[in-house]
């Protein structure tokens, strides 16, 4: 379940910006009364539990951040690799966008160059697997399709 409030930060010049905090349930793969927090402009993902109170930060890269957005959004499907592609390589997300990057991907797939065309989510994939292990949660990797959130903890649900 998705939750996107616009809050206001005073910086330095005493100017007030705003930015939006997208918070996320994630049922099933966090404990109940805990959802992740999401705070595009700082690029930083928080664990926050009831209260609220925060357990865990971890400060994103660019690419880490173009890459969370769709994988938190597509749960609790998987992420399609042409929308992940098109979220790192396109300054503005439209279906056209993620059409050109499907066509990408199915010409490079027919002339044996899938991994290298990848080649720049699966590296943002990696260092944010790394952020997300704090977390207990993964990323799983769905052969030629794309990737989506798992839990690297058993959650009891009581």
């Amino acid at each position: 379940m998705l939750n996107t409030q616009s809050i206001y930060i005073r910086r330095r010049k005493r100017k007030e910006v705003e930015t939006s905090i997208s918070h996320f349930s994630l049922h099933g793969l966090l404990p109940a009364g805990q959802t992740l927090a999401l705070n595009i402009e700082t690029r930083t993902l928080s664990l926050l539990s009831e209260g609220p109170q925060l357990i865990m930060v971890q400060q994103l890269s660019a690419n880490e951040r173009y890459l969370i957005v769709p994988i938190l959004e597509s749960f609790p499907h998987y992420c399609p690799y042409e929308l992940l592609l098109s979220h790192i390589s396109s300054i503005t997300v439209t279906e056209a966008s993620i059409t050109r990057c499907r066509q990408r991907l199915q010409e490079a797939q027919g002339y044996g160059r899938w991994q290298q065309e990848l080649r720049p989510v699966r590296r943002a994939l990696s260092s944010l697997r790394g952020k997300l292990h704090y977390f207990g949660l993964g990323i799983s990797n769905i052969r030629e399709r794309g990737c989506s959130l798992t839990s690297l903890t058993s959650i009891s649900h009581s």
